[in-house]
């Protein structure tokens, strides 16, 4: 299903696409952190790779891709997932039950949404 419309707001960190007149916000860190590339999704069953660390991301650009998805580049460099508008509409009408298991994931492996950089002092 094409969104009617799609809107990036940077000041909430989401994307907003509408369906029917209905609008859904997808934030910036469940786009990155369910973003369809083989970084994430790995290469089949089994093999993806849990996402940490970010919370803060933020979404550079977006960019169709023909006429069926969206490119996303986020500050992570990340910028490999094609959004099909399938996978996008997926993503709006699971959210809450993706989300949750994504937090369920990363509290069984004890990894966080917050950022792991590491401070370094000098000597």
């Amino acid at each position: 299903m094409i969104p009617e419309a799609i809107k990036v707001r940077k000041s909430s960190r989401c994307v907003v696409l509408t369906y029917d007149a209905v609008e859904y916000e997808l934030s910036f860190e469940l786009l990155r952190v369910m973003s369809p590339s083989a970084e994430v999704r790995g290469h089949g069953a089994g093999n993806e790779v849990l996402q940490c660390g970010k919370r803060d991301v933020k979404l550079l650009n977006l960019e169709p891709v023909g006429n069926y998805a969206l490119k996303l580049t986020f500050d992570d460099g990340h910028d490999t997932g094609i959004y099909n508008w399938s996978y996008l509409h997926h993503l709006c009408l699971n959210q809450t039950t993706l989300w949750q298991e994504y937090l369920q994931r990363l509290e069984q492996s004890g990894k966080s949404r917050e950022s792991s950089a590491i401070a370094f002092k000098s000597l």
